[in-house]
């Protein structure tokens, strides 16, 4: 047994969790669940097509078109890092730094989506869908590096803006048109609609790639979501209520809260593919749901990479359980996603430490039971060596009483969407917290310790994105199929078909470059990079699908009665916490450049 764990040793597995996990009794309850899609190839013979590419040819396409942008990729690393250097100090050529980032996540896009392909062929598992996805996502994703991604609704960037030369650009044009003039890009996007219609309640659109054990957790989790939480979504968003304790009880029943712990810590040990599968679906039913899971996340890694032994032993096995439910408290009015500037101080006094200061935009800290708490305990060390984490335990609060803690008040801060859980201002003026409760019993690591959080946090945040991208595409697929206007479905008309027909295609691209970054951080590979082209991309989707899904509903959508409204409000934060675009595109580009020599 790993040395690190050894302070769990004891604790035995949720019986309900791991009776819910066991492969033998998913896969034999549910031995079809990976058949979300036609097999065979049907196209032609139904849709009368024979001009669509067959699936050796696609998928070859894929390899040609991920190999150009990554050529491509390596021209506008360079020239990048050259304009940077040029540069003044500072951030006066943001636009250009960021824009290497979106490039960079489309061509892992490419890439992933090739791999996905490769992947499920030779398994039979490459069908007429999947074919369909992976033509229309190579071919839109490599001709928009050519037009211009869009990095925000008003801001796109090209690839002379990065520096890449007219010949590269060029060359990098002809090889992807050698590609796809020959691809019928309409009878494409026909096809697929037709495909998408004859399935309206498929769990996923196209085979995701998961193996069975991964398949059949997928549809457990779907069949919870659609039962107890889709069913009650709405009305806890309108009334802005918390999701009641009985839901979560459920969840701790699941396993939800312990998904990646390992076993001797109370969890499941099953990795962050699996919570990927856990948060997908949650959020699908209602993203605060599948948020509940996140502050487990984070409060879990914090403790197991840095806590003590008894803090291990005392936390893990009660988060994992439910017992205990944790918040985080780190961002501050004044800070952001400046951390180094963070003022909230805690001062040794004998045994305890005595914590003054403001924190803002803390997720359910009403019916939190600890705090990983974010605070400096050198004032004279200004940046980030002076940050340390403490583990702040507090009574549970009510609506009438949300802070009974002597020393912390805080008031609600009311907002658009992402409801469930309530966000706050709190603020500490003497609370107390015991020495012990340091992470790790040593000052001054803090900053470290969050940052190592931050891959996991932001696969998961991925994840969210996905599930809430693909309840948009349910509610408008629905709508598209029910509404009917000037005599027909108006999912008949192509503008209306096309749109989640993009849905389909980008929630896909989009799951296959999460599960990666997921993959790369259960083999115990730094996956920052990786983690957080995920998270950019991933929120820009949720917010499109969630916006084009009210557009389909029309005047409807902008009715509060109507879910589609939530999921728009709900979509729209993806793009800000966890790290927003800005910074996310920051971050990458960063990482990029000290990997181009």
């Amino acid at each position: 047994m790993d040395g690190q764990y050894g302070a769990c040793a004891n604790v035995r597995l949720n019986r309900s969790a791991k009776r819910l996990f066991c492969t033998a009794q998913l896969v034999a309850r549910h031995p079809a669940v990976i058949l979300t899609k036609p097999k065979g190839s049907v196209m032609n013979d139904v849709l009368g097509a024979p001009a669509l590419p067959h699936s050796e040819a696609v998928i070859a396409g894929a390899g040609q078109i991920a190999a150009a942008a990554e050529r491509l990729l390596l021209s506008a690393k360079q020239s990048v890092g050259q304009i940077l250097d040029a540069a003044p100090k500072g951030d006066s050529r943001q636009h250009v730094s960021h824009g290497l980032a979106w490039l960079a996540t489309y061509t892992q896009s490419l890439q992933q989506m090739h791999a996905w392909a490769e992947r499920l062929a030779p398994e039979g598992r490459f069908g007429d869908m999947e074919r369909l996805i992976l033509q229309i996502a190579v071919h839109e994703y490599g001709q928009q590096i050519v037009g211009g991604i869009v990095m925000s609704q008003n801001e796109i960037i090209r690839l002379g803006e990065l520096g890449v030369s007219r010949g590269d650009a060029r060359r990098y044009e002809d090889d992807i048109c050698a590609v796809t003039d020959a691809w019928p890009m309409e009878a494409a996007k026909q096809a697929l609609a037709a495909l998408i219609a004859a399935q309206p309640a498929a769990t996923t659109f196209g085979d995701t790639g998961l193996d069975e054990i991964h398949a059949a957790m997928r549809d457990e989790m779907h069949r919870f979501s659609e039962a107890e939480v889709r069913p009650f979504a709405h009305e806890w968003h309108l009334k802005n209520e918390y999701i009641p304790y009985d839901t979560i009880a459920k969840l701790a029943e699941l396993g939800v809260f312990g998904v990646s712990f390992p076993e001797e810590c109370g969890g499941m040990g099953l990795g962050k593919e699996a919570m990927c599968i856990v948060s997908e679906e949650l959020s699908r039913g209602y993203i605060g749901v599948g948020s509940l899971g996140t502050r487990s996340e984070i409060a879990g890694e914090l403790i197991l990479a840095n806590g003590s032994d008894a803090q291990k032993q005392h936390y893990l096995p009660k988060i994992a359980a439910g017992e205990i439910i944790p918040t985080a408290v780190f961002t501050e009015p004044n800070t952001g996603s400046d951390l180094a500037s963070l003022q909230t101080r805690a001062v040794l006094e004998g045994d305890t430490y005595v914590v003054t200061g403001q924190k803002t935009w803390i997720t359910h800290p009403v019916r939190a039971d600890i705090m990983t708490l974010l605070v400096r305990t050198n004032p004279d060390e200004k940046g980030y060596k002076g940050l340390s984490m403490l583990l702040a335990e507090k009574p549970r609060g009510t609506d009438a009483d949300p802070f009974p803690a002597d020393g912390m008040t805080g008031g609600e801060i009311e907002v658009l969407g992402y409801r469930g859980m309530k966000e706050f201002d709190i603020s500490f003026d003497g609370f107390k917290v015991p020495k012990e409760q340091l992470l790790g019993g040593s000052e001054g690591q803090g900053f470290k310790q969050l940052m190592a959080t931050f891959e996991a946090a932001r696969i998961q945040t991925a994840a969210r994105a996905i599930g809430v991208a693909q309840c948009a595409m349910d509610l408008g697929l629905a709508y598209a199929l029910e509404r009917r206007q000037f005599g027909k479905e108006i999912y008949a008309f192509p503008r209306v078909a096309n749109k989640l027909v993009m849905m389909a295609v980008e929630i896909m691209i989009t799951r296959q470059l999460t599960y990666f970054s997921a993959r790369e951080k259960d083999q115990g590979r730094r996956c920052d990079l990786e983690a957080g082209m995920a998270k950019l991309l991933g929120a820009r989707i949720a917010w499109a699908s969630a916006d084009n899904a009210l557009q389909i509903h029309g005047g409807n959508g902008f009715a509060l009665e109507y879910p589609v409204s939530r999921v728009l409000c709900d979509a729209r934060i993806l793009n800000i916490f966890e790290g927003a675009a800005e910074i996310q595109a920051q971050v990458i580009t960063r990482r990029l450049l000290e990997k181009r020599n």
